[in-house]
């Protein structure tokens, strides 16, 4: 082809793209399918000053694939501006594909990590996402006799690292303080809620809504765009029910492999509020009144 094209793509091998077809979806980089003279195809995504964003989405990609539960696109190069993965070229779902899909996310979150948290922080979307432990390093972590994490860590790492920091994060925005001091009020009640339910950190997708996933070539599901760490499987499955859910199926075959603990349905709300929050400081104020209305509801149970 003629003109610039992406200069990571001459790590493949292939020469100089022929074509590149641009196509939709994404909303943070710009997309394209790559076509080489050979025939092959390759999918690559674009985007300028974003440092660590495509390494940190190469290593979540990596990181699911090596639970083996559900198919990810493979990582074929990574730089600081592009990412080139596998082409997958979406058919039709199969026709029991949530019951399929609904399965294979549960024997993801059988997978499990040595902690709540991550080797390295990531993003959520365009926003930084800390996942360091809260006691220790990663290394330190892995590296114990013991075993994984019981899960008791976990519900000060999600206050911490998820619902605090995203709180300071809208106040600096300009969203006033309020969510700070309806935290502070909440905090108890939420740490308790989330304290009643134990389990050894799950691999968790991080950000599993209906865009974040594509079918496949055989109708079966794909993961994309992880904001991948290890942590309570509740909170991936709050996400996946955040804006109008997936087919009741998905829930029922997930459940039959993996069925939830009791309370779950009273702590879905606090893990909503992380991506609640999220929105918030991505978008703008339409989800304030959200985030304020689920804070309030736990910070009244506390009084």
């Amino acid at each position: 082809m003629t003109g610039r094209y992406p200069k990571i793509l001459d790590q493949l091998g292939r020469g100089c793209p022929v074509k590149l077809d641009r196509v939709g979806g994404g909303c943070i980089a710009d997309a394209r399918v790559a076509v080489f003279a050979d025939g092959s195809q390759v999918f690559i995504k674009t985007l300028e000053n974003a440092p660590g964003m495509f390494e940190c989405e190469a290593t979540g990609l990596r990181e699911l694939a090596r639970a083996g539960a559900i198919r990810v696109p493979e990582v074929l190069a990574v730089g600081n501006n592009a990412l080139v993965l596998e082409l997958i070229r979406s058919t039709a779902r199969r026709p029991d594909f949530f019951e399929s899909f609904g399965r294979a996310f549960a024997h993801l979150h059988q997978y499990h990590g040595p902690g709540c948290g991550f080797s390295q922080d990531n993003f959520i979307g365009s926003t930084p996402q800390h996942n360091a432990p809260l006691a220790g390093d990663w290394e330190s972590l892995s590296g114990r006799a013991d075993g994984t994490d019981d899960g008791s860590s976990w519900p000060g790492f999600f206050l911490q690292r998820r619902l605090r920091f995203q709180v300071r994060l809208a106040a600096e925005r300009g969203h006033g303080q309020d969510l700070t001091r309806l935290l502070d009020r909440a905090e108890d009640r939420i740490t308790g809620l989330l304290g009643a339910s134990t389990e050894p950190p799950s691999l968790l997708h991080g950000d599993l809504w209906g865009g974040n996933f594509i079918v496949d070539e055989k109708g079966e599901a794909c993961l994309i765009d992880p904001a991948v760490y290890y942590g309570h499987r509740e909170a991936d499955l709050a996400m996946t029910r955040l804006f109008g859910g997936f087919e009741p199926a998905f829930y029922q075959s997930y459940c039959e492999v993996s069925p939830l603990q009791p309370g779950h349905e009273e702590r879905l709300p606090v893990y909503q509020l992380y991506h609640l929050l999220n929105h918030l400081n991505l978008f703008g104020a339409a989800y304030y009144s959200q985030c304020s209305r689920i804070l309030q509801r736990y910070s009244e149970s506390s009084g």
